[in-house]
């Protein structure tokens, strides 16, 4: 390669690794943050799993706040089992068809659509949570590794420089 193909790529590289070094730290910085709002937010919720009565897969989150993105599905979890034993397993949507088809007049039938719909809609704020937290970890490492990847690319234009007895 002529010294001209070298300094050509010395400069693509080094441009390169630069613009992809400091993005990662953004982005690390970025999925941080990220991270600890929805921390903050979920505790602000005061959402704690009660000590008893918890599905046996989820008896290990016995007492414990909703502050992660984890817990935030687990509970989740909790919240849908108790809509499904209280609905007998049907949605919203099809107890809403119940209400209609009742005339709109089953007070009780009124009720139990009112409790799916806010069960459902504090699940699905959950799950939000949760999809949330995924993304600030993705964020997160592709941070790292675009840090890392922006150095390798630096360090690789600096060892590909034309070296002569002219100290270029």
């Amino acid at each position: 390669m002529d010294r001209r193909s070298l300094r050509r790529a010395r400069l693509l590289l080094g441009t390169a690794g630069l613009a992809l070094a400091a993005a990662g730290p953004v982005l690390i910085v970025r999925g941080c943050g990220g991270r600890k709002e929805i921390r903050t937010e979920l505790a602000a919720q005061k959402i704690t799993f009660p000590h008893h009565g918890l599905p046996a897969g989820l008896a290990s989150h016995a007492g414990h706040a909703v502050d992660s993105g984890p817990e935030a599905h687990a509970y989740a979890r909790f919240i849908q089992s108790n809509v499904d034993r209280a609905t007998g397993g049907r949605t919203y949507a099809e107890i809403t068809a119940e209400v209609h088809a009742a005339g709109g007049d089953d007070e009780k039938l009124a009720e139990l659509r009112q409790m799916a719909f806010m069960g459902q809609s504090l699940r699905a704020s959950l799950m939000s949570a949760y999809q949330a937290w995924h993304l600030t970890t993705l964020v997160t490492g592709l941070g790292t590794a675009l840090t890392g990847l922006g150095v390798a690319l630096a360090v690789t234009a600096d060892a590909i420089a034309p070296r002569g007895s002219d100290g270029a």
